[in-house]
């Protein structure tokens, strides 16, 4: 079935979308006849002019690079097509200003040839052209055929020449430092999901689960490899170093480092690959001065990123670091790249109760003792963080699709080997009661840590069906105040409350714990198979109405395996009645 889109026509998608981009710029102009994009603002008479352009598509380049210190214009084509050589015509002319109009292409074959053409068209008229031209992507590094790419590294030569002509260079110097840049940057790319043509009713290439495309381009290309999907750390190493070798660079050598997203990757996602990248560039000695990190050369929705190295020296950062009122460039780029933290410091730190000793012995008959507590509590949490990918796909069916995530978030942190054997029957359930408050975040950690909070009380005074009543009476009143909800709107309570029911008959009918304990399990059981065909009224399952009903509800699910545990664990195990 196909994606659903923004759109009205595919036909007119970058004529609308252009509208949205001229209306929220501050100094950007459409010229309809042929097609471009320029300055609101002329340039000073004798200043440089710079033009670029290309495909729609990798927004925000070029549009968003135009402005003070950067771009003089730009010539946009349809999605993923060269802009033709009357609108490069039209546009150079337009914004010399009697300086010389200085061209960026990337190495694409039709921005090569059109942009040739607008230059000579242009040269008829009287207009002084150059060209830089930029060429670093490595996966197409080949002495045949056309080369190397023009991808990401285009934003660092209209950055280095924007500011050259801004602080008043010459053509033939603009010219001149914005090739040296070019020549000195490569490129390397990954996909983990193609990107779709707008209108188009499947992506440019297929991946199988669990599988990367290394050495994409940018217009939806296929890579050079396939590849099963790597860790952050050894995927930074496979794109980083074919950069390296083409640049040969050297310990000790400078670098601007670029890490690029291709338009469906998350912010938190590039940040990650940036730390793995400056790790690994210091275990090869190289020295990085400025970085930048964000989403600027684009491939409409493809999940991906690129990496790019730029060698430097103390000219290009000083151009580096002076001002432009772009949008596309980032207000507050880093200037020295500051060391990345180890791991080990960038942690959520909560602390867990660890408590080990003998419990005293409780008075009461029919009581948990220590064994008991162990295995109930241990098989519990490895249930659940086995059944992490199960959760998971419940709540993204019925949820926000976090809660299996959560839930190993939090028992993660739970030493389970401390749980069965060493632990005091209070720290075992405030352990897990911590876990949760401290690491799980979310709704689902505070409830279940108020949950097993009240446990944790319980078995201070020891574990009977009666305190255990109690403590599920308590947490149950609890969670329903906090999260304003009762039986029936497809919640953790739906498997609480039958649970409840059924302890409390136990104590007043006198059975005994493991009579109690296993009445409980079935009837939590019960009332979470009930959830399947509710609709939710609260928690994370609310948001989607009937779409959730024939799902179970996760944390209904995990409270039904909580008593489940606890009656195996009577079953399995010989009490020490005391």
């Amino acid at each position: 079935m196909p994606q659903p889109q923004f759109l009205n026509s595919a036909k007119t998608f970058v004529a609308d979308a252009l509208r949205g981009a001229l209306t929220s710029a501050d100094d950007l102009v459409w010229h309809s006849e042929p097609g471009y994009l320029t300055r609101g603002k002329p340039l000073p008479p004798g200043q440089v002019a710079l033009l670029s352009g290309g495909g729609s598509g990798h927004e925000p380049l070029h549009a968003g690079f135009v402005g003070a210190g950067m771009l003089t214009g730009a010539c946009p084509g349809l999605v993923f097509t060269s802009p033709n050589a009357l609108q490069i015509a039209a546009a150079t002319r337009a914004v010399d200003a009697g300086a010389g109009v200085v061209h960026i292409v990337k190495n694409y074959t039709g921005d090569v040839l059109n942009f040739r053409i607008g230059s000579n068209l242009a040269a008829e008229s009287g207009v002084t052209v150059s060209q830089v031209l930029v060429a670093d992507d490595v996966a197409t590094e080949s002495d045949e055929g056309p080369g190397r790419r023009g991808t990401a590294a285009v934003i660092a030569v209209e950055k280095i020449c924007g500011a050259a002509a801004e602080r008043g260079d010459d053509l033939a110097t603009v010219t001149m430092l914005g090739q040296r840049v070019a020549d000195n940057a490569r490129t390397m790319a990954v996909a983990l999901r193609a990107c779709t043509l707008p209108g188009a009713s499947s992506p440019s290439f297929d991946l199988a689960d669990h599988e990367i495309e290394i050495g994409i381009g940018i217009h939806g290309e296929r890579g050079v490899d396939r590849i099963a999907a790597l860790p952050a750390n050894e995927l930074v190493r496979r794109l980083a170093d074919p950069v390296i070798a083409s640049l040969s660079l050297d310990a000790d050598e400078e670098v601007f480092v670029i890490v690029n997203g291709l338009g469906g990757t998350h912010p938190l996602q590039l940040q990650l690959l940036f730390a793995e990248l400056v790790d690994y560039l210091a275990t090869r000695s190289i020295v990085v001065r400025r970085t930048i990190v964000g989403s600027f050369v684009t491939a409409l929705n493809m999940e991906g990123a690129s990496v790019t190295l730029v060698r430097c020296d103390e000219e290009i950062v000083q151009l580096w670091d002076a001002p432009t009122a772009a949008p596309g460039w980032p207000n507050a780029p880093s200037t020295e790249a500051a060391q990345v933290p180890a791991s080990s410091d960038v942690v959520f730190r909560a602390p867990i109760a660890a408590d080990r000793g003998d419990s005293e012995a409780s008075t009461e008959p029919d009581c948990l003792d220590r064994a008991a507590v162990g295995s109930w509590l241990g098989n519990f949490v490895e249930k659940v963080v086995a059944a992490e990918p199960e959760l998971t796909d419940l709540d993204r069916q019925a949820g926000d699709g976090d809660f299996g995530t959560n839930m190993v978030a939090a028992l993660d942190h739970v030493d389970i080997s401390g749980v069965r054997d060493t632990f005091t029957l209070p720290t075992a359930f405030r352990t897990i009661s911590d876990a949760y408050l401290g690491h799980a975040g979310g709704t689902s950690g505070a409830l279940f840590g108020i949950w097993f909070r009240e446990f944790y009380r319980a078995a201070e005074k020891g574990l009977t069906v009666a305190t255990i009543a109690a403590a599920a009476r308590q947490g149950l009143d609890t969670i329903a105040e906090l999260g304003n909800a009762r039986t029936g709107d497809k919640t953790m309570i739906d498997a609480i409350a039958p649970a409840v029911d059924a302890l409390e008959h136990a104590v007043a009918d006198g059975s005994d714990l493991a009579a109690g304990l296993s009445a409980a399990a079935d009837a939590a059981g019960r009332g979470a198979r009930s959830t399947t065909d509710l609709v939710a009224k609260r928690g994370r399952a609310s948001y989607v109405g009937a779409a959730a009903r024939g799902v179970i509800d996760p944390g209904a699910l995990v409270i039904s395996w909580f008593f489940a545990e606890a009656a195996a664990a009577v079953d399995r195990l010989d009490l020490r009645l005391t």
